[in-house]
């Protein structure tokens, strides 16, 4: 009888560190907590500034009157009440030298990147700010760690979270940036970041509709070169901006401003 009630409490106390471990965030399956999230990000984040070749960033003193725009339209979205990590996450913004690639992608952990490709194709602050807002709810519902959740094992993530693993962290990183493997993101996620990119900027001076804008901006049957990163990490492009389109009257939203004049005072300062 007394193996029996060892066995059990064994067994509880299992099941209970389980729980504990392994937790749903709004819903999503994810073995991480925030502070892995946080932890994640900064090795991620180390990885990325050790390959300038890959990821040149601009200095943020060098171009400091460009990225005050881009932390300026940052500041708006995270007035947002709709951010649930906004006082926990590091929300730092990088922009990558290189105009050949149409991209934007965050990390674990709030901080995000932006190719200066894609911020020489848009052409008003609108389609930027509904960019941006996309990748800070990728962040904010944290999308990366619950793919990541499906892909390694949690002992896995906490070696890179340790510091022990930077292969595996560079890996990481390039697949959030080109959207490779399992950690591109699935349907759900893109509807759920284009939601909240709405959410975020609607009570906002900008017309919330940034992300459909973009998408209108090229065929989507036969997009340039140049476009097919981001089709490919966001894909759904044409059905995504329909939607976009049904939520914004749903919500009842202003249309707002696209500022494309304000937006050429952030497209001369590109180098």
């Amino acid at each position: 009888m007394k193996s029996k009630t060892v066995k059990a409490t064994t067994t509880l106390i299992i099941v209970l560190s389980l729980m504990l471990t392994f937790s749903c965030d709004r819903g999503k399956f994810n073995v991480f907590t925030v502070q892995d999230d946080k932890e994640l990000g900064d090795e991620v984040h180390a990885e990325i500034e050790k390959d300038p070749a890959t990821y040149p960033i601009l200095d943020k003193t060098v171009h400091s009157e460009l990225y005050n725009h881009l932390y300026r339209i940052r500041d708006v979205i995270l007035a947002s009440p709709d951010i649930k990590y906004k006082n926990e996450f590091n929300w730092e913004i990088y922009i990558i030298h290189d105009d050949n690639v149409i991209n934007a992608f965050a990390i674990p952990g709030g901080r995000t990147y932006y190719y200066t490709g894609l911020l020489k194709f848009l052409e008003d602050e609108a389609s930027l700010a509904g960019v941006m807002a996309h990748e800070v709810a990728h962040a904010d519902w944290r999308h990366s760690t619950a793919r990541l959740s499906k892909m390694y094992s949690y002992q896995t993530i906490l070696s890179v979270i340790l510091g022990d693993n930077p292969s595996l962290a560079a890996e990481i990183a390039a697949n959030l940036a080109l959207g490779l493997t399992a950690l591109a993101y699935s349907r759900q996620d893109e509807y759920e970041a284009d939601e909240y990119s709405l959410r975020y900027l609607g009570p906002a001076e900008h017309d919330p509709r940034g992300v459909a804008y973009f998408f209108e901006m090229f065929d989507l049957e036969n997009p340039p070169s140049t476009v097919s990163t981001y089709l490919s990490t966001h894909p759904y492009a044409g059905d995504r901006i329909t939607e976009i389109y049904r939520l914004f009257a749903e919500l009842g939203y202003a249309e707002g401003n696209r500022f494309t004049e304000r937006y050429q005072q952030i497209k001369a300062l590109l180098p």
